[in-house]
């Protein structure tokens, strides 16, 4: 399963996986307990295919800060937890994206990052390359 079929719900927790497209919205399950949720169209939802991560010169989108920490763990789980104090999310993010805009990327989104990244391992979704970049 790619990203473009995995979202994020404002106000609620974990990652949600794409089932069908409704007409008033959308059914989605959630990797975190399995249960279907019915989301509508107003709510705040994010799809982790175009989120992008902001550094110095650019956005580096999600996929490729998901593959520099697939990347630094050699496949594994994170070797810290999302819970962790500031600066050691920090530090930890300095390893996987050097460059990273420290004004613009706050410890709640590095907390995201690393907690999507384990919960999107555990599901055994780990294929975390550019499917639309492969296609051309």
């Amino acid at each position: 399963m790619s990203l473009e079929k995995i979202l994020s719900i404002g106000g609620k927790p974990g990652l949600f996986k794409l089932i069908t497209q409704t007409r008033t919205g959308f059914v989605a399950e959630s990797l975190l307990t399995g249960k279907k949720v019915t989301v509508g169209l107003r709510s705040n939802v994010s799809v982790l295919s175009e989120i992008a991560i902001y550094t110095l010169e650019e956005e580096v989108p999600l996929r490729q800060v998901f593959l520099n920490i697939q990347v630094k763990e050699k496949g594994g789980k994170t070797s810290i937890g999302h819970k962790e104090d500031k600066i050691k999310l920090e530090e930890y993010f300095f390893e996987v994206l050097p460059d990273y805009d420290e004004d613009r990327v706050y410890p709640s989104d590095i907390k995201k990052v690393i907690q999507w990244y384990n919960m999107l391992l555990d599901h055994g979704i780990t294929d975390f390359s550019d499917d639309t970049a492969a296609e051309e």
